[in-house]
């Protein structure tokens, strides 16, 4: 048509560059959030290995300790974010007291620098080597090597996944359009912005940082255009958390929110003496890449040099900003007193003090996997996650301090004790182990939009409801063996499979008459099952008390 001017091959050549840079530019983001994703999960696996709870259990002591766990953690996470998430998870779940968080944050601040500096020492030119052999080990290593070999070849997609960022962006540097865009941040403040906005949106300071950085090998971007943004990028990570923490009780909350002030008082204070941090920074290095990554990291060593000697008053501050009281559980046993190995007698007392804490976490463990049956909530199931983690940790200690009192060699009442012990220690165990597969169900149930029937969910409540009753009175039969508890437990447990054989009947009559969703029989069945197990290991530890009475 007349007033249409038809595409030329160089502009429908450059049109092409455009778009195919543009894919390339995505498909490196994409790379780059799956990588770190998961390798932030498989680290996580790890946290029931001995060396990563080592960590977990000195950073409670003193905060120097949590300073340097949150550095370590966030190495290995490659997202200062998956770190906060995590810490935000443990408090909420109440396995980290609020005051003890806030220093394993500020680390996780300071080691999420560590991938903008590697990306300046062009650890990204390296990427497909990392991925080859990452891959290669993964593939053909033995069992112990093809978890590390995972770990590599993830550790390669993220560098990967940036160095596709960094081809993508190259033809740009002697674009009109990119520099016309960068001069519209100008201001500090819209630069500030612009940081919080892409940090917020991909959950992760290091990918606006680090595009930062490769645009400055270009030429794009200036010191004085980059740094705001840097700042800005610093906030939109704590949101992550922040967000996170909207299912978190009163102290997920508060570390959340805590995290979140670090990073805004930090950015206004650089905000307001920019000028002198740029100087710092360019004394530091000549090179624009270099002083952006530099800039990073005096940022986040400043907020920890400002904050780590005022985090007791802080923390008074921030409890008054959110109050409410909270309940601190311990994640390593309180009572297993290597001195009390002397005397066997005074040792397994002491075990039976941290088998009842151990019931008392799993009747919680129990207790919110119950109550998600009927309104799931992802933040009350990562809770109950954390605290299997605390169960099985517990699970192992007993074991091996109950391993160390048989060495002495026992005979008589001491001897069935410390068998019947060992026996309750598996049960309260599997207890907790179901309290996590109801939740597996219950979660499978929202994915799949499946609906219970009222009577279904009638029929649960009167069987949750006399379990949670077992569940308080093996708590209080590991204060002492009662023969009134004992038969309580035994005629609920009787109660309970009666009730459960029933409701499966009468599941099978709404699902032969359509009054239910055939979907959702098999997960009915398997819950009523699962809880009624939890039940059946009540019963067991009763039957131990007994017999040790």
């Amino acid at each position: 048509m007349e007033g249409q001017r038809r595409l030329g091959p160089r502009e429908r050549l450059k049109a092409m560059t455009w778009v195919r840079e543009a894919l390339l530019f995505a498909a490196g983001i994409a790379l780059f959030l799956f990588g770190m994703m998961r390798l932030s999960e498989e680290v996580q696996q790890y946290l029931s290995n001995v060396r990563i709870r080592q960590f977990f259990r000195l950073a409670v002591k003193r905060p120097l300790y949590g300073l340097i766990t949150g550095i370590v953690t966030t190495i290995l996470f490659q997202s200062s974010t998956a770190t906060s998430v995590l810490v935000v998870g443990m408090v909420s779940a109440g396995l980290m007291s609020f005051y003890r968080s806030l220093a394993i944050i500020l680390g996780a601040d300071v080691g999420a620098t560590v991938t903008v500096q590697l990306v300046v020492w062009k650890v990204n030119a390296l990427s497909p080597v990392i991925v080859f052999f990452g891959g290669m080990i993964w593939r053909f290593g033995g069992e112990r090597w093809k978890k590390i070999g995972e770990g590599i070849f993830y550790f390669g997609l993220i560098f990967f996944g940036l160095e596709l960022v960094s081809m993508a962006t190259e033809p740009f540097k002697e674009s009109a359009a990119m520099q016309s865009m960068f001069r519209l941040a100008d201001h500090p403040l819209l630069g500030l912005v612009i940081g919080v906005a892409t940090a917020s949106a991909v959950a992760s300071s290091a990918i606006p940082i680090t595009i930062l950085v490769v645009l400055a090998h270009h030429g794009v971007i200036s010191l004085s255009h980059a740094l705001p943004i840097v700042f800005g990028a610093n906030i939109g990570t704590a949101v992550t958390a922040l967000l996170a923490s909207l299912t978190a009780n009163v102290n997920g909350k508060r570390t959340a929110l805590s995290h979140f002030l670090f990073k805004l008082i930090g950015a206004l204070l650089c905000m307001l003496a920019l000028p002198l941090f740029m100087r710092a920074v360019t004394v530091l290095s000549p090179e624009v890449p270099q002083q952006i990554a530099f800039g990073h990291l005096l940022f986040n060593l400043f907020i920890v040099t400002f904050f780590f000697f005022l985090l007791q008053p802080f923390s008074y501050l921030v409890e008054r900003i959110i109050p409410g009281k909270v309940e601190t559980l311990p994640i390593w046993p309180e009572f297993l007193d290597e001195k009390c190995l002397q005397n066997p007698e005074a040792a397994l007392e002491q075990v039976r003090k941290e088998l009842r804490r151990q019931m008392y976490l799993v009747k919680r463990m129990c207790v919110g996997s119950m109550r998600l049956i009927s309104r799931f909530e992802e933040g009350r199931a990562r809770d109950i996650r954390y605290l299997e983690l605390v169960v099985n940790n517990l699970k192992r200690e007993l074991s091996r301090y109950l391993m160390k009192i048989s060495r002495g060699g026992l005979a008589g009442e001491l001897s069935g004790k410390l068998f019947a012990y060992s026996g309750i220690a598996d049960d309260i165990e599997r207890i907790g182990n179901h309290a996590v597969y109801v939740v597996g169900l219950v979660r499978d149930k929202r994915r799949g939009n499946i609906e219970f029937t009222k009577w279904a969910y009638a029929e649960i409540d009167e069987i949750a409801g006399l379990i949670v009753q077992n569940l308080e009175d093996t708590v209080t039969l590991l204060d002492g063996s009662s023969s009134e508890l004992v038969s309580r437990i035994f005629s609920r447990e009787d109660r309970v499979d009666r009730l459960v054989r029933e409701a499966r009947k009468r599941h099978q009559e709404r699902y032969h008459t359509g009054a239910c969703q055939p979907d959702a029989g098999p997960i009915f069945v398997e819950m009523i099952l699962r809880l009624e197990r939890m039940s059946d290991h009540c019963e067991n530890i009763a039957e131990y008390a007994r017999d040790l009475k």
